[in-house]
């Protein structure tokens, strides 16, 4: 990694309007070859659905617990993450003992039923509030094809031509997640974390945030840089399997969220994965391999087992 202080801001104008990409293309390349992170401007996404879905979480974050635990987060991985339900303990970023300090709604892709052959599919579970359902999945209709925009335009920056690998884009693996971070204490231990340092396990990670701020970026020197909210743009990061796929040229980079504000925190991440059944190696056209070939479902399936309590194992007692 190349040392930086700042996130770079990519226009994605060009993308958007069917223009030609290839200065866009090189500036992807090397805000993801260096740093894992940039700001993404004139995307496309409706600043009104933006808003919509934020005022949506905000409704289902005051709801009784009771209410919300109604539909508490399934083994299919939708519905309802309490506070104190998930940590990163698969982190080898810093020692985490402690649930992340957050709440957050799981929305996954509508299937009208479990297929026990494909591994999270399901239902997902809607809470009794007014267009709540209408707005999410308005959202996700919109970000899924701004994934698919990025995917594409990813591998014009690897400059791999076998195009195939989108296929497993066409029926994503998508996530999209409502956060709630209430401020920290101001004596809090230093492990407390609102979101412990990790990186991301999948492809690309769109993230909205409100004005509170909080989320910061780690430099190869270790450092902690701001990744504070531009107003209309998204922060968009490359997780582990865009890594891989990429041959290491485009960076996984540990973040995490800190809520020192004072103030109640809402952010929206949209996760945008391929299918659970794709085999996942380095595309044709990125060099010799470093990494081997891993299955995205079985992989998915051993991070959540070990972060969220709705997966545990359950075992017999002696």
């Amino acid at each position: 990694m190349t040392a930086f202080s700042e996130i770079p801001v990519l226009d994605l104008a060009p993308l958007i309007k069917g223009d030609d990409t290839t200065s866009l293309a090189l500036e992807f390349a090397k805000a993801y070859g260096e740093t894992g992170f940039g700001y993404v401007i004139n995307h496309g996404i409706d600043p009104g659905l933006l808003a919509a879905v934020f005022d949506a979480s905000k409704k289902f974050h005051a709801l009784p617990e009771d209410t919300k635990q109604a539909i508490a987060l399934d083994k299919n991985h939708r519905g309802y993450i309490a506070i104190n339900t998930s940590t990163d303990v698969n982190s080898d970023l810093a020692e985490v003992t402690k649930p992340n300090q957050s709440a957050s709604f799981m929305m996954m892709r509508e299937d009208a039923d479990t297929d026990t052959n494909v591994y999270l599919s399901g239902p997902n579970q809607w809470p009794a509030l007014d267009g709540f359902r209408e707005v999410c999945e308005a959202y996700v209709e919109a970000m899924t094809e701004l994934g698919q925009n990025l995917m594409s335009l990813a591998l014009d920056a690897l400059g791999v031509t076998d195009r195939s690998i989108l296929n497993a884009f066409e029926a994503p693996t998508i996530w999209l997640r409502l956060l709630h971070y209430p401020p920290q204490p101001p004596q809090a231990p230093n492990d407390l974390y609102g979101s412990a340092p990790h990186k991301d396990f999948g492809c690309l990670t769109l993230l909205a945030q409100d004005d509170v701020g909080g989320l910061q970026v780690q430099t190869p020197a270790g450092d902690w840089v701001d990744a504070p909210p531009i107003d209309n743009a998204f922060l968009v990061n490359v997780g582990d399997m865009l890594h891989r796929l990429s041959n290491g040229q485009l960076l996984s980079t540990p973040h995490r969220v800190i809520n020192t504000s004072g103030r109640e925190r809402y952010s929206v991440p949209f996760f945008f994965d391929p299918h659970v059944s794709t085999d996942i190696a380095p595309l044709p056209g990125t060099g010799t391999s470093r990494f081997e070939t891993l299955n995205f479902g079985e992989f998915l399936k051993g991070e959540l087992e070990a972060s969220y309590d709705a997966h545990q194992v359950e075992t017999s007692s002696p």
